[in-house]
């Protein structure tokens, strides 16, 4: 059985913390930018957006892999609307997905099944998309798009 993920926050500064998501490696920091912080580390935004990110990709690797396919290398950029809810506060109001595989669309075998299934097993995104909608596109090395299917 895994252990439940945790991870613990330290505050060093204003908005600034330290977070250890294992005890035995250097904290990560997050900050708020000015006027409340300074910028000294990611902002929550930016962490969501990279927790939906990395879980996406490593759906998409593991998918293929199944299927002994080599897609390396994996970039993926994320980024968020920001605005305003119906009580004047801000949110998060939708989460775009761009992950580039680095060969060719058509190289990489059982590609639409993978396509039409990856999202589903990848944790984070599917809890965010409760409440977010999280929009995700797949793009190969000669710059095609995989997926939606255009």
């Amino acid at each position: 059985m895994s252990k439940e993920p945790t991870v613990r926050l330290v505050q060093q500064s204003d908005y600034q913390f330290a977070i250890y998501y294992s005890e035995e490696k250097d904290p990560i920091y997050g900050d708020e930018p000015p006027p409340l912080g300074r910028s000294q580390g990611a902002t929550p935004s930016q962490f969501l957006l990279a927790g939906v990110a990395n879980c996406l990709s490593d759906s998409l690797l593991f998918a293929l892999r199944k299927f002994k396919q080599n897609p390396e290398p994996i970039e993926t950029t994320a980024s968020c609307e920001i605005g305003r809810n119906a009580e004047n506060r801000l949110r998060i109001l939708a989460i775009q997905v761009e992950i580039r595989v680095g060969v060719p669309g058509g190289s990489l075998e059982n590609l639409d099944r993978v396509l039409a299934q990856f999202q589903d097993f990848c944790t984070v995104s599917s809890s965010v998309s409760l409440g977010i909608p999280v929009n995700v596109t797949v793009i190969d090395s000669d710059n095609h798009q995989l997926y939606p299917a255009s």
